[in-house]
């Protein structure tokens, strides 16, 4: 990634979509850097201060990924939509290479085929990573590395254009090219910020409840003292924090041993299942749904 935002910037000259392109491939540095940092802080032991841990910390840095990418990205469009107001026509010349001269806009085409090809790959890599470490940074980094071929193919389009005399294709390129980040940065900021506010734990990608949330309600019920069961499955990064809350059947009172063998039984469903607390009740609390 870091040489393709070098090749980028030495080839862009003055074209808006090209520039434009580079700014987004060197955001897309951002999340595996909040990714590295984020683990990090992590394995970090809980405290007196932290009595939960900082496991939060994926989801602080998947919020400073995601507003990097849309307060970034807002500047690029607003710049991209004036450059067509303006009627801006960017020039590209030639250029003086191993003996022979020819259009520098060849260069940027080269350039930009280059810069497809990796983060393509290393995207749908990426992938499987992120669903098996339910890691929200790994995963928005692998999706916005797995289009990236979409801004090439832009950007050289735009390149192209150029080329035949259409001055608007330029800044017309930097500005989708700019709404695509902006795109990726307002629903990376959603999801972030409604796993900050304990928004009940969701899969790696936020498209639905994660199972585990049904899971532990069935493994509750399943028990021999338990009539029903209710829990509350926090997403604390990697990890999940659950309050499960039961309703013994009638007449009968769970002795210490079986709470904690129910706690047992709750950790060994998935290594996700962090911190677990089991709590007798007479009646379920209203606020909590159902299990879908």
């Amino acid at each position: 990634m870091t040489s393709a935002v070098a090749v980028v910037f030495a080839t862009a000259g003055s074209s808006q979509a090209m520039k434009t392109a580079w700014v987004e491939d060197t955001l897309a540095l951002v999340p595996p850097l909040a990714f590295l940092v984020a683990v990090r802080f992590g394995r970090r032991r809980p405290d007196a201060d932290h009595p939960y841990g900082f496991h939060r910390s994926t989801g602080v840095g998947h919020l400073t990924a995601a507003v990097a990418l849309l307060a970034v990205g807002l500047l690029l469009a607003v710049e991209s939509a004036m450059g067509l107001v303006r009627a801006e026509h960017p020039p590209i010349g030639t250029v003086h290479l191993l003996g022979q001269t020819f259009w520098a806009g060849w260069l940027m085409v080269g350039a930009m085929v280059y810069t497809g090809i990796g983060p393509f790959v290393l995207g749908r890599m990426k992938l499987p990573l992120a669903e098996e470490l339910h890691d929200k940074v790994l995963y928005a980094d692998a999706d916005m590395q797995k289009a990236d071929w979409m801004t090439a193919a832009g950007t050289i389009a735009g390149v192209l254009g150029i080329g035949v005399g259409l001055w608007w294709a330029d800044s017309g390129v930097a500005l989708l090219i700019s709404l695509s980040i902006v795109h990726d940065g307002w629903t990376n900021l959603r999801h972030a910020t409604s796993a900050l506010m304990d928004e009940r734990a969701r899969t790696y990608d936020d498209e639905r409840p994660h199972p585990l949330t049904r899971q532990v309600d069935e493994a509750l019920t399943n028990l021999s003292w338990v009539e029903d069961s209710r829990s509350r499955v926090r997403d604390q990064g990697h990890v999940f924090h659950v309050e499960a809350f039961v309703r013994p059947s009638a007449s009968h009172t769970p002795t210490l041993e079986q709470l904690e063998a129910a706690v047992s039984v709750l950790r060994d469903l998935d290594w996700k299942i962090h911190d677990v607390v089991v709590m007798p009740v007479r009646d379920l609390p209203d606020t909590i749904p159902a299990p879908d």
